[in-house]
């Protein structure tokens, strides 16, 4: 008789603290501050490629709301962007944005028919609590170096389906990295997949992940018969006391190399229906059936080869399991179209200990199975920020008549304020840091903009971006409040970003001017 999911999940947290305690453990460092570190592995380097957001703006939000509204405010639902999110995200915090560049629900992070997005944990760490990532009829996405913990299907708040990141309906070319993906139980306690992968999603890599305290790691496959799935790769992730899944594959190819399984306690990668599967230099420690076909007679595959299996247990094969061990052997060979650098399984416990989840400084292997950062990619279309011009600016405020948006509002404030030419009433963003718009019907000439803060608030604008609202283009970056020249410019929307700040901005006037 099996245990309850939760049941199981208490019995196993002294094995779980004992196991942590062969790797490397490392302190646990401030969050990368800078946009997305590294480049895409795996299978996400093929089809063209996973860049996320690199070469548009960047913006930096602290509630779910902002992360939809920075989606909203793009020109288009395929402009390049990197949402940098701090804080944490919740339903009380994510409502429905709307837009032309969107399609955003209230209570989920909403990527739906989209591109080119990347969205990375900075600062103090991101946390996504209760509420889940849906990805859907979307490509080109990264999500890096953040926690998306207790996503529930049934109870309440429920979000995403109950998995924690989920992707369907046509989706292409995501990388998810350092991320913690963790449940307090399973199906019977409300909660579902940590990495569900359905309905035609292709090109895929998790890694440097830890996936932990679930009844289900995670499926590619919803059904026997939906197949169209595949091209996935999973490596240097933590998988620590999951029931099942880790993964379950459905049809399509996975390549599954140097992660760490601790207390698979029903089974583990779960090839069936024609999945084949290459499951290279793995560490599988104080689990059952790691490797397989589980609950079905629909018959999967596997290549294996550098695998280390420490105290695993394995079931008698029937005749809707047949289970790889105990002397796991090749079935099938998987030929892998990108390079890639096994660490010895020895060492896996190590070097997943110390690279393996959000806030572990963005840390991978080098190879050699000893952790390093790497450099962050640079940016090439970040220009050299331009001087603030002393003068004030001369001429017609263009933003008197014009039209106004941005990122969300303190309570008291609104958009349109910054362009009533009325030094008492303003806009503040929601959070220390947001993004305020003027926008025209028509292409409007721009060199020069004036950013004057309310009474009471000067000095309070840090560092900040101007943003070509059309194109995502950064026109020019700089520190505090004033008159700012820009490259001269024909656009229909200009946008003011503060990124950084010290108290509350308050943006009483965004003038803008022809010359």
């Amino acid at each position: 008789m099996r245990r309850p999911v939760a049941l199981r999940l208490n019995a196993a947290l002294a094995t779980l603290a004992v196991a942590a305690a062969t790797g490397v453990v490392l302190s646990m460092p401030e969050a990368a501050s800078a946009a997305a570190t590294g480049s895409a592995t795996g299978y996400a380097t093929q089809n063209g490629g996973t860049t996320g957001g690199a070469g548009g703006t960047t913006v930096r939000a602290t509630t779910g709301t902002a992360i939809h509204t920075a989606l909203c405010n793009r020109a288009s639902s395929s402009t390049p962007i990197t949402i940098q999110v701090e804080g944490t995200i919740n339903h009380g915090n994510t409502a429905k944005v709307s837009g032309n560049s969107c399609n955003t629900a209230a209570g989920v992070i909403e990527l739906k028919q989209i591109s080119n997005v990347t969205l990375v944990g900075v600062g103090s760490g991101a946390v996504f609590d209760q509420l889940g990532i849906h990805i859907r009829e979307s490509s080109n996405i990264i999500i890096q170096n953040v926690t998306v913990k207790n996503v529930k299907k049934s109870g309440s708040p429920t979000s995403n389906g109950g998995d924690a990141i989920g992707m369907e309906s046509d989706v292409r070319n995501v990388w998810v990295d350092h991320t913690t993906l963790e449940a307090s139980g399973g199906e019977s306690e409300g909660y579902d997949g940590l990495f569900d992968m359905k309905d035609n999603t292709q090109y895929v890599t998790l890694s440097y992940s830890t996936l932990r305290n679930s009844g289900r790691g995670g499926l590619v496959g919803s059904s026997e018969t939906e197949l169209s799935n595949g091209y996935i790769t999973y490596h240097h992730n933590l998988y620590e006391n999951i029931d099942s899944r880790a993964p379950l594959l459905r049809g399509g190819i996975a390549h599954i190399y140097n992660n760490y399984y601790v207390k698979l306690n029903e089974s583990g990668i779960n090839s069936r229906a024609g999945a084949r599967a290459k499951v290279d230099n793995n560490y599988f420690k104080n689990s059952k059936d790691v490797l397989g076909t589980f609950y079905t007679d629909a018959a999967g595959y596997w290549q294996v080869s550098g695998n280390t299996f420490d105290n695993v247990t394995w079931s008698a094969k029937g005749s809707e399991n047949n289970p790889a061990g105990p002397d796991p052997k090749s079935n099938t060979t998987v030929s892998i179209p990108y390079s890639y650098s096994l660490d010895n399984a020895s060492c896996v416990p190590a070097i997943v200990s110390a690279t393996a989840g959000a806030n572990k400084g963005l840390k991978v292997s080098d190879g050699s199975c000893s952790p390093t950062t790497p450099t962050p990619t640079p940016d090439p279309t970040d220009p050299t920020p331009d001087p603030t011009d002393p003068t004030q600016p001369g001429g017609t405020n263009l933003s008197i008549g014009a039209g106004s948006d941005g990122s969300s509002k303190a309570s008291g404030s609104s958009y349109g304020n910054v362009r009533d030419g009325d030094m008492s009433t303003f806009w503040s963003p929601a959070g220390s840091t947001g993004s305020i718009s003027i926008k025209w019907g028509t292409a409007t000439s721009v060199s020069k903009v004036n950013i004057r803060e309310a009474s009471g608030s000067t000095g309070a604008i840090g560092a900040w971006k101007v943003v070509n609202g059309d194109t995502g283009a950064v026109l020019t970056s700089g520190t505090g409040a004033g008159a700012i020249t820009v490259p001269k410019t024909s656009l229909k929307k200009i946008t003011f970003e503060i990124t950084g700040s010290s108290g509350t901005p308050k943006v009483a006037e965004f003038e803008t001017y022809a010359g």
